[in-house]
């Protein structure tokens, strides 16, 4: 009985199925009610006790031999048949999938960074956390200046000395201790005051902020550089600059855009004067100079600085600085055909 069951195991283990039916003829033959497994359990009874431990063995080793055969196949057969069927129909339409919107703060961020970008000017970045030097003190702030007051500023509770940023003009200052003229550079970011939030302000916006210091700059340079920014910027060509005052810069202006009284939000927006603010500039104070190591004799320049989130709101028409920091995916959905 040994040397016939050894031949079956032979026979199993050099078993292959051309079609699920062979397959299945094959499984009823030995593992089957009628089959060869039930015959030799049925004869097992005859063997010799002698024997009958070795017969044992040889029965069971055929059946394992038998099942793990037939499990094999049908995992052969089956990822075999599956891999011959196509799994996509490239004949059906794609699925869909939700595009994604980049924010009106980017898109404006990235469009004013790509305009400056084109006449040498870099991007630099500073903490949002900062000290007093750097915020007021650098950029000719003396102690009793309004801005320092608590109603305008985030402080830091437990150190009065620091504080979140009010303007990235603290990067400006970084940026000039560490590195010397010619310097054209421009900070955008994120800055905080303590204002009341409501339609038109908020207590935290984003600025940009160009710095640009070599030898014998003039105002005409920074109004010229304006002049290039609005036409590329906005179209619009005409600007005008009113006196203004800031501690950093002197003398200071105010940058008007003429935006036109073509239609009703334009009388609404400029208030039927066709004239827009959209940032404010000036000469580099000397005293700044010299507070970040920069001689005020050898080397002059300019400075500006301007809202992103303002011009958002124009350029896009949202009539609520809030709904730039909501995230509400219905409002955040409409600017996906301008990415």
């Amino acid at each position: 009985m040994i040397d016939q069951v050894n031949a079956y195991i032979q026979e199993v283990k050099g078993f292959h199925a051309d079609s699920p039916a062979s397959l299945e003829a094959f499984r009823i033959r030995f593992l089957g009610k009628k089959g060869i497994l039930n015959d030799l359990f049925a004869a097992f009874k005859e063997v010799p006790n002698a024997d009958k431990k070795a017969a044992g063995l040889a029965i069971n080793a055929l059946k394992s031999a038998a099942q793990n055969r037939v499990q094999e196949l049908k995992e052969q057969w089956a990822s075999g048949h599956q891999s011959q069927e196509p799994k996509d129909d490239l004949t059906k339409p794609g699925t869909p999938f939700a595009v994604g919107s980049q924010h009106p703060i980017s898109l404006v961020k990235n469009q004013i960074i790509e305009i400056f970008s084109r006449i040498g000017f870099n991007i630099s970045e500073g903490p949002e956390i900062e000290d007093d030097w750097h915020n007021f003190t650098a950029l000719n702030l003396p102690s009793h200046h309004p801005a320092r007051d608590m109603q305008d500023t985030f402080f830091i509770q437990t150190n009065p000395d620091v504080l979140l940023r009010t303007h990235t003009s603290s990067v400006q200052v970084r940026y000039m201790e560490n590195n010397q003229p010619p310097i054209r550079t421009i900070s955008p970011g994120r800055v905080y005051r303590n204002e009341a939030i409501s339609a038109r302000s908020h207590c935290f916006f984003h600025q940009v902020e160009g710095l640009y210091i070599d030898k014998d700059v003039s105002f005409a340079d920074l109004k010229q550089t304006l002049q290039y920014f609005t036409t590329a910027m906005f179209g619009k060509s005409k600007i005008r600059l009113r006196p203004s005052y800031f501690p950093f810069t002197e003398p200071s202006a105010e940058v008007d855009v003429y935006w036109g009284l073509e239609t009703e939000t334009d009388y609404k927006m400029t208030k039927g004067t066709g004239w827009l603010e959209i940032m404010g500039c000036g000469m580099v104070d000397p005293n700044v100079l010299k507070n970040c190591g920069i001689d005020p004799v050898e080397y002059s320049g300019f400075a500006f600085g301007m809202g992103i989130d303002r011009i958002a709101l124009l350029l896009h028409q949202v009539d609520d600085i809030r709904l730039l920091s909501e995230n509400d995916v219905r409002f955040l959905s409409q600017f996906r055909s301008i990415l």
